[in-house]
């Protein structure tokens, strides 16, 4: 089903948000919703890279643990994180244990620690679309909704650019998506005006 469906106090929803409990809480709460602030849009990308190649349902899951493992994606906590750390994400079954994905995330961590305040934030927002989904028509369906666009093309080359590892188009939308840089609730979503 690609269309907008019935959840149980019969509002229509995106149909990925009622596939499980934990959907039902992240998509009407906070996917889609604007998220500011360099930790927070870290711990954003990061969950993104993480989630390549996996559900967004297994990130999901865990969060805490993964907010746990990486000193709250504190950027200048983690950017301290050594050899060691990586040992010990490996050894973590509270997270994804991918070394490419965990040494990563510890490399940017250290390019973004470099950076001022703000500067994570304002390039990631410097590539939104513009206000509403930048004139674009609310998705009837799912399958309206794109993987990648032209700004999260850009987005991805301008953080990688800037060093930023793990991250593609696709992942950047995610992001974006994620975020509130774009609305893709389906326009008959309860949450789509919400955001």
């Amino acid at each position: 089903m690609s269309g907008a469906v019935a959840g149980p106090d019969g509002g229509l929803r995106c149909p990925w948000g009622l596939a499980t409990v934990d959907y039902v809480a992240y998509h009407d709460t906070e996917w889609g919703r604007p998220v500011h602030g360099d930790d927070a849009l870290y711990e954003r990308l990061c969950l993104e890279a993480f989630q390549s190649g996996l559900s967004w349902l297994t990130i999901l899951r865990k969060r805490e643990g993964f907010r746990t493992a990486f000193a709250g994606f504190e950027i200048a906590a983690v950017a301290e994180f050594g050899a060691a750390d990586v040992e010990r994400l490996l050894g973590d079954e509270g997270i994804i244990r991918n070394r490419l994905k965990i040494e990563a995330t510890l490399a940017n961590a250290k390019t973004l620690v470099g950076w001022g305040p703000g500067d994570l934030d304002r390039l990631i927002w410097s590539h939104a679309p513009g206000p509403a989904g930048s004139g674009r028509a609310a998705p009837r369906t799912t399958t309206e909704i794109p993987a990648v666009t032209p700004e999260s093309t850009a987005l991805a080359k301008a953080l990688k650019k800037e060093g930023i590892r793990f991250v593609g188009p696709t992942t950047a939308y995610a992001l974006m998506q994620a975020c509130g840089l774009v609305n893709d609730h389906l326009g008959s979503c309860v949450a789509r005006d919400l955001v």
